[in-house]
């Protein structure tokens, strides 16, 4: 993938500059088919991490559409039911957006009432957290 040309390292193409293009879109589209022709490329951009989340969307991708359940996917490749519906739904809509990216606007937000009682009495006796909820003992 890259070349030494003493002491330097020199990638073996260039992307072309953006004012070659009437937009960046445009730009970024011929950026990126240049980039999928080249192997190496995507060892070098990408960490491990990003690897393993770029093969585990395309083995769930495969995996819808061979007719499996999001029960059987998930088992399989140890994902939450939800991470599969958003690949699911990112097929649906040809381009994907994470759970977190989705929250900022698709997300209920938790509405407070204006007409909540004013004088709510206090409970009596000392709170302790169990795991139905905090009861309170006198």
């Amino acid at each position: 993938m890259r070349k030494k040309v003493k002491g330097k390292k020199e990638f073996l193409f260039a992307l072309p500059p953006v004012n070659c293009y009437p937009s960046r879109k445009e730009w970024e589209n011929t950026c990126w088919r240049k980039i999928l022709k080249s192997r190496d490329f995507f060892g070098l951009l990408f960490t491990p991490y990003e690897r393993h989340n770029f093969v585990m969307r395309a083995a769930v991708i495969s995996r819808i559409n061979a007719g499996k359940k999001y029960r059987q996917i998930g088992e399989e490749l140890w994902l939450s039911s939800q991470t599969i519906s958003s690949i699911k739904k990112a097929i649906n809509k040809n381009s994907y957006r994470s759970y977190r990216e989705r929250s900022k606007t698709e997300r209920k937000k938790r509405v407070y009432s204006r007409d909540s009682p004013q004088t709510k009495r206090k409970p009596h006796g000392r709170p302790v957290r169990t795991k139905y909820g905090t009861i309170y003992l006198p």
